[in-house]
């Protein structure tokens, strides 16, 4: 009797993981989504402020926002931006731009924000350079340590820094969170190129290294491939 219950036990057990490995990635995803969707929701149905709220909300305007409502301001949303990156590919959108531009660069405090913010996002959306592009190995948090970091920085205008040596700069983010980490800057052949992409890199991080994808490395400046490192 206790074997036939410690093979149906075991059977069941089974079946539960095989079942949960394959629902699991589903309920993550629309997890996701649902909750992107309300972060996004708080900001984008402040367009409905101009629509009566006995059309918007339930209970005659009395009760909360109706699901559909908040798609709408979403829809909304996206035609807004749309419109706006239309007219800023023209001449006279450009300059409506400019003048938003230097009016928010007048007002304290808001200025700084708005030209940080400006310029993190010139640097992701506009730069040619191979920002965030590229995906190192580098010995950090210490030697014989190897970490995974994106290149945000190859060029001459990082850190002044007296080395002598090119400078890169390398955002090494946090497991299972990539949205934060840590900014070191390193001689250019302490970090070696890997053949992966950035979305393979952050799909690495976020599964804490279960998910390895197919790459090369790519040996470091003067080091020949499948030459022995220079003894120390």
């Amino acid at each position: 009797m206790a074997l036939v219950k410690n093979a149906l036990l075991s059977r069941w057990r089974a079946n539960f993981l095989a079942g949960l490995a394959v629902v699991l990635p589903a309920i993550i995803s629309v997890a996701v989504i649902i909750w992107l969707f309300g972060t996004v929701a708080r900001f984008t149905d402040l367009l409905l402020i101009f629509v009566p709220r006995s059309w918007t909300h339930q209970d005659d305007g009395a009760g909360p926002l109706f699901w559909y409502s908040s798609l709408w301001a979403f829809m909304l949303a996206i035609l807004l931006i749309c419109a706006v990156g239309l007219g800023a590919r023209n001449y006279f959108g450009e300059k409506i731009i400019e003048l938003v531009d230097a009016g928010l660069m007048r007002i304290p405090l808001l200025n700084k924000i708005y030209a940080a913010t400006k310029q993190v996002n010139d640097a992701f959306a506009t730069s040619k350079k191979a920002s965030f592009r590229t995906v190192v190995a580098l010995e950090f948090p210490s030697p014989g340590m190897y970490s995974l970091g994106f290149v945000t920085n190859d060029g001459d205008d990082g850190l002044p820094l007296q080395t002598g040596q090119k400078m890169v700069t390398v955002f090494v983010p946090t497991t299972p969170n990539p949205t934060s980490g840590f900014l070191v800057q390193l001689p250019e052949e302490k970090v070696t190129k890997l053949q992966m992409s950035v979305a393979d890199g952050i799909k690495y991080i976020i599964s804490l290294g279960s998910i390895l994808p197919d790459f090369k490395s790519t040996p470091p400046p003067g080091l020949n491939a499948g030459a022995a490192p220079p003894e120390a």
